[in-house]
């Protein structure tokens, strides 16, 4: 079987998308190493993440000619002329892994979209109205044109049923899985020089994820005056203009010495500073998966997050759920797990047997028996 990707996201982005268009593809050329697997991008960039990939014989790199290239129509070969180079490179499958296809292909071509949310949809105010106009319209020939649809959780399945009308018999709920990197195991030497590289509290209460208002971090900040501990809180991630919000709740509430923000964290580092943390809270008002609770639980650390949306499907049952909008849930919650070490071992414990469902060989088997249904 040839599989052709769209794999501008797996060469240029370093988070979300980026991570999982690369651990899809890692997953399926170890497990199913007797296809191949052709990489489509008009950008190449030489990352360590991307260059064990290319090793593997059972990939190869497929970007625009040098005349596209030079003429820079590489976004233009990608978003409209692909699905024509994929079919006429004998490409069986094409699978787009970020919520497009590209606009014209043959009726030869059979296509796979994956779709990680539908945000811009339930959140609109969040986002730009150009923006929003331009996801509905790639979403919606996505979609439309696609043999079949992956959802990375049954909450996107749901919303692309409510939101866009789609068929649910066209949707697989698919789950995504983490990096690798949470896995690792630290020595308490090399655990510390990260404590040591960041200044980071010998104990903390930890959130992850970019920093903006849909992410909730202000829940968290509220509950830590209704919290009997006095664990420092420390938020790692992208900083957007919901900073100043935060900045200044903890400003107004005396808080400053037991909040810190790392706005710049080594992706190699990020499972060690989990691994530090006593408790990782998640409030999050609404995620298409919510990876990084599936991070934490990976790295052995307790987690709280939101009730509904997609917290539970990718928690399981042995995490902590509050409501969102609850700062004295929350504060109970963090007083629960703090103050039992017992209860925080067995959350871990019972967490870890639930992802194993996330697991790369998991994954990759579901994958290919949808790819093996829509050919034959």
């Amino acid at each position: 079987m040839r599989v052709g990707f769209d794999a501008k996201r797996l060469f240029n982005n370093f988070t979300g998308l980026g991570n999982y268009s690369r651990f899809v593809v890692s997953a399926l050329s170890e497990y199913y190493p007797n296809n191949e697997y052709w990489l489509y991008t008009p950008d190449l960039r030489n990352h360590s993440e991307i260059n064990g990939i290319l090793k593997k014989k059972s990939i190869s790199l497929h970007p625009p000619s040098s005349l596209t290239t030079s003429l820079r129509l590489g976004s233009f070969w990608r978003s409209y002329h692909l699905g024509n180079v994929a079919a006429h490179d004998s490409v069986q499958l094409f699978h787009g892994l970020s919520n497009e296809l590209p606009i014209t292909k043959p009726r030869s071509l059979k296509t796979i979209v994956t779709v990680h949310d539908v945000i811009f949809k339930r959140f609109p105010q969040l986002y730009k109205p150009i923006d929003r106009q331009i996801y509905t319209w790639k979403l919606n020939n996505a979609c439309r044109t696609a043999d079949k649809i992956i959802a990375i959780s049954k909450q996107t399945a749901d919303d692309l049923v409510e939101f866009l009308k789609i068929d649910p018999a066209k949707i697989e709920v698919v789950y995504q899985g983490c990096h690798a990197n949470f896995k690792r195991t630290y020595s308490k030497d090399q655990l510390k020089e990260v404590q040591t590289k960041y200044k980071l509290p010998k104990e903390f209460i930890l959130n992850v994820g970019t920093i903006e208002s849909r992410k909730n971090v202000l829940l968290l900040l509220q509950a830590l005056k209704s919290s009997a501990n006095d664990l420092p809180v420390l938020i790692v991630g992208r900083a957007t203009s919901y900073m100043k919000q935060l900045t200044d709740y903890i400003t107004a509430n005396g808080l400053e010495r037991r909040v810190t923000f790392i706005l710049n964290v080594d992706f190699s580092d990020l499972s060690a500073i989990y691994q530090l943390a006593k408790v990782f809270v998640y409030p999050s008002l609404f995620e298409g998966f919510g990876i990084p609770i599936v991070e934490a639980i990976s790295c052995g650390v307790p987690v709280i997050t939101s009730q509904g949306s997609c917290f539970e499907e990718a928690g399981g049952p042995d995490c902590l759920y509050v409501d969102s909008k609850n700062q004295e849930q929350l504060a109970v919650a963090l007083n629960k797990v703090l103050s039992n070490d017992g209860l925080a071992t067995q959350m871990t414990a019972k967490s870890k047997t639930y992802i194993e469902k996330f697991e790369p060989s998991v994954i990759a088997a579901e994958l290919m028996r949808i790819y093996k249904g829509i050919l034959q």
